[in-house]
């Protein structure tokens, strides 16, 4: 599971490695979301995403994942979205 953290949104992905494909995604960069705030960027959102993230995974019959955080510290957001989806059933 990656994710990436841009100066406005988040976007998280469940990547198979050796099949080089993408199990799932989540983003907050959606047309639904534009008319609730200006910046998805921050912890609200990220435990949103990481929730939805969780979700997904199950219905793929994912369980354990390994979190690559981009480069990115282990704090504010990313935290945050790490915590919901170790909430909603991921381990790593």
């Amino acid at each position: 599971m990656c994710i990436h953290r841009s100066s406005k949104h988040l976007y998280a992905q469940l990547v198979d490695d050796r099949a080089g494909q993408t199990m799932a995604s989540v983003t907050t960069n959606l047309k639904a979301n534009r008319d609730e705030a200006k910046n998805f960027s921050n912890i609200m959102w990220a435990g949103k995403l990481g929730a939805q993230m969780a979700d997904k995974a199950k219905e793929k019959g994912i369980t354990a994942v390994v979190f690559d955080r981009g480069g990115f510290r282990y704090h504010g957001s990313i935290k945050a979205f790490a915590d919901a989806a170790r909430k909603g059933g991921l381990n790593f």
